[in-house]
């Protein structure tokens, strides 16, 4: 009883119910004004037809567009109404805009490092042109003179994230989509107050949508009562919003400019298996020590500048150069980058292609969801026919049953081309990463779905002959001893209704 109380009083539950009361309201209105108006039927005829033409002709992922043109021609008031409310990307151009503004004044403080880029060039030209691609398009510099250490569990990454926030003496910034109060919070909260209150600078962004279930509405304010500046980005309020669809899905902690953490780890007691939810947690992190953490120190500063509409005008005081004490491990090639919704270019999604369709022997994935767009079906089908060893490690335990069961859907057309599908047995597998070729790997905040790939503001960190690479292939090697390889006889057990119904409900997954 409690429960049901809880959720029936609980925010989320509120603010949905607002949201649809309103949409319910504009609709009934419209339908009111259709019935009482004969010309209002040939006018929103008129329209729909000139917002698809516009869809047509927008710089966006073609499933994205044929769904949202399917549901605005099928039922033109709902589709109408549906897409001005989640689906116009134009009305953030101001947005877009300021961020692109912040970026350019920001990112004249990331270093050149061309030097890097050319030896690179010279020892491996195919990982050169994707390390040039981030460079040129993500606008993130390639460093050495950085130091890795992957991390297979959220409780194997906790501690060095305490000790990191312990021995910081100039400034913390913390930046996650899910922040829940309990026990891996609560230590954190504990170091961050004291820090506060001795004098380092310590900055919290979270994700309002995120935290929508797991914190205060304006739980911000409590932080900033602790002496910690915190903000959240894209507040959720009652009301329809056109970029509710935007979230921030990063995971970035920094210390001194010196030490940074990321990965698929929130700040929740599942992601350290404190508790249990949907059986084992597995969840993976990296830490980088050296000059590519002032990658993500900009990152981060390009968000706060970003909800706090302001410029930095501080930054200076944040230069590594400035706290700086020792000479720095090199761990082979380092590039952090960023991934924006307010800007057409899909980095996220192009470096996995990238990485797929450059693989000369293997490319194994960890993804806790599969609901790809057609280019990259195609890109692993490919890979898979050329005799590249492509495996794809899934969930044994869902999180979501609808998303869990769309991505099963897939499963057909990847397998029947060669590539290797598993579902890890003990749990949930919440995992982001790739490794190929035992040369290169990424990890980061970034799922193989629509939202991470179009909609979400991600991160990650691309390796190349780092000892970090090696340790996400041998992570990767003994999770597939305790997953179930998934064969044709799992994808075609299931009743040809069930299989129909999920190969039309794939026709909207971009909108979900």
């Amino acid at each position: 009883m409690k429960k049901i109380k809880k959720f029936l009083l609980g925010r989320a539950t509120i603010v949905a119910m607002a949201i649809l009361l309103q949409l319910a309201w504009i609709l009934s209105f419209l339908l009111g004004f259709r019935m009482r108006y004969s010309f209002v039927n040939s006018l929103i005829d008129i329209i729909a037809i000139f917002v698809v033409l516009v869809i047509v002709n927008k710089k966006s992922n073609p499933s994205y567009k044929i769904a949202w043109m399917v549901v605005i021609l099928a039922v033109p008031i709902v589709g109408l109404l549906v897409y001005f409310i989640f689906g116009r990307s134009d009305l953030t151009r101001p947005t877009r805009k300021r961020m692109e503004a912040i970026n350019r004044e920001m990112e004249r403080e990331l270093p050149d490092n061309t030097e890097i880029l050319e030896k690179l060039r010279t020892k491996d030209p195919t990982v050169y042109r994707q390390a040039k691609y981030i460079r040129d398009w993500a606008n993130y510099p390639i460093y050495q003179n950085t130091s890795t250490k992957y991390y297979s569990a959220g409780e194997e990454m906790f501690p060095d994230m305490l000790k990191a926030l312990e021995e910081a003496q100039h400034f913390i910034f913390m930046e996650f989509f899910i922040v829940e109060e309990g026990y891996m919070f609560g230590k954190i909260l504990d170091i961050l107050k004291r820090k506060a209150a001795e004098g380092v600078d310590v900055r919290f962004i979270y994700d309002d949508f995120g935290c929508v279930t797991t914190l205060p509405a304006k739980y911000f304010q409590t932080m900033q009562e602790y002496g910690i500046q915190c903000v959240r980005f894209n507040p959720l309020y009652p009301v329809m919003s056109v970029i509710m669809n935007n979230r921030d899905h990063r995971k970035i902690l920094v210390a001194d400019g010196k030490v940074g953490f990321t990965g698929g780890i929130n700040l929740a007691d599942e992601y350290v298996n404190k508790v249990e939810r949907f059986g084992y947690w597995k969840d993976t992190g990296l830490r980088l020590e050296g000059e590519a953490v002032w990658s993500f120190t900009i990152m981060f500063l390009e968000m706060w500048s970003y909800i706090n509409r302001t410029t930095e005008e501080d930054l200076r005081k944040f230069l590594p150069e400035q706290h700086q004490v020792s000479p720095f491990v090199s761990d082979g090639y380092i590039q952090p980058y960023a991934d924006s919704p307010l800007d057409n270019e899909t980095t996220g999604e192009n470096i996995y292609m990238n990485i797929i369709g450059k693989a000369n022997d293997y490319v194994y994935i960890f993804t806790p969801y599969l609901i790809p767009d057609h280019e990259m079906i195609k890109t692993l089908q490919n890979a898979a026919k050329s005799g590249v060893d492509v495996r794809i490690i899934m969930p044994g335990i869902p999180d979501k049953k609808v998303v869990y069961w769309m991505s099963q859907s897939y499963y057909e057309p990847l397998i029947e081309c060669g590539v290797r599908i598993y579902q890890y047995k003990p749990g949930f597998l919440h995992a982001k990463c790739f490794v190929s070729d035992d040369k290169l790997a990424t990890v980061g905040s970034i799922n193989m779905d629509y939202r991470s790939l179009y909609l979400h503001f991600e991160c990650g960190v691309f390796l190349y002959q780092s000892s970090a690479v090696q340790m996400v292939k041998q992570d990767m090697l003994r999770i597939m001893t305790e997953s179930e390889e998934i064969n044709m006889e799992f994808c075609q057990k299931r009743p040809a209704a069930i299989r129909t119904f999920l190969g039309v409900v794939r026709l909207f997954a971009p909108l979900l």
